[in-house]
């Protein structure tokens, strides 16, 4: 059983900032929420562990349409980061400042970047498409994702100061162009440079939060010296580039992963 202590830590993680949320506000909805995420990343990891191909792909499909589809168009929360400035300017700790708290800024302390791997609406789509594993070296365009990430907050403070009325509605509008925009932008960016996590590595303002805390990172991909053959293809697979063979927390694109475990899977020696 001890191969599944990782979901089930995971999954106890969730419940308890689910049933902690439940008692503090006094909102069931978040046990509900934070149960259901948590429990399609431990089925995924579960799946995973018994070798099941599609795992990682299930667990997209069912957090990225739960957050996409029920908390965004149906109820009508900008999860996007849009919507985090909004509550956090509100003095409002709900919906997207919660959201933010646990998956992407402190979350990753545990989890890294695992957010971008099984849960994200826009890499849902984009790990659609055929370039699976980058067709070149990674360009040097990383500080884009800081641009977009004071896009975001600019235009969030400004629609403070000017007193903007109907803020719920801007909100979702925001929502909806947003995604439009992300989409249309990963899938161009995809075609273009061969590569299905072009928008995640240069443009996606989110993970100027999580790059620093992943760094940090409990869950991570170590490698067995022992049996590793040097064969190179766990760095062939990977659709982020981070060298894997490399136990150290500097490893090159090492605040990357996503935790995929393409190169676990794809490693001929189980060295990883």
């Amino acid at each position: 059983m001890k191969k599944y202590a990782v979901p089930v830590l995971l999954l106890l993680v969730f419940l308890a900032v689910g049933v902690s949320l439940w008692l503090t506000k006094g909102n069931l909805f978040y046990l509900f929420n934070f149960s259901y995420i948590g429990g399609s990343i431990a089925l995924g990891m579960i799946l995973f562990i018994r070798r099941y191909r599609h795992a990682r792909r299930i667990v997209q499909l069912l957090v990225g349409l739960y957050m996409l589809v029920y908390l965004g168009l149906i109820n009508r929360e900008n999860m996007q980061i849009e919507g985090f400035w909004y509550y956090l300017f509100s003095g409002v700790f709900e919906a997207a400042t919660i959201h933010y708290a646990v998956a992407k800024i402190f979350g990753p302390l545990i989890f890294g970047r695992g957010w971008c791997g099984y849960a994200c609406w826009t890499a849902m789509v984009l790990d659609f498409l055929p370039y699976k594993t980058p067709a070149a070296p990674r360009k040097k365009l990383g500080w884009i994702r800081y641009v977009t990430f004071a896009c975001s907050l600019a235009f969030v403070a400004a629609l403070f100061l000017l007193h903007a009325g109907n803020m719920e509605g801007i909100m979702f509008r925001a929502f909806i162009v947003g995604n439009i925009l992300y989409y249309a932008c990963g899938i161009a960016l995809a075609f273009a440079l061969k590569d299905n996590r072009a928008f995640c590595k240069y443009i996606c303002p989110i993970t100027v939060f999580m790059k620093p805390m992943s760094y940090f990172s409990m869950i991570r991909v170590t490698c067995d010296k022992e049996k590793c053959v040097s064969c190179g293809k766990c760095k062939r697979v990977c659709m982020m580039d981070v060298d894997v063979t490399d136990n150290s927390r500097k490893r090159k694109n090492g605040t990357e992963c996503v935790l995929c475990l393409e190169c676990v899977k794809n490693c001929p020696k189980g060295a990883l």
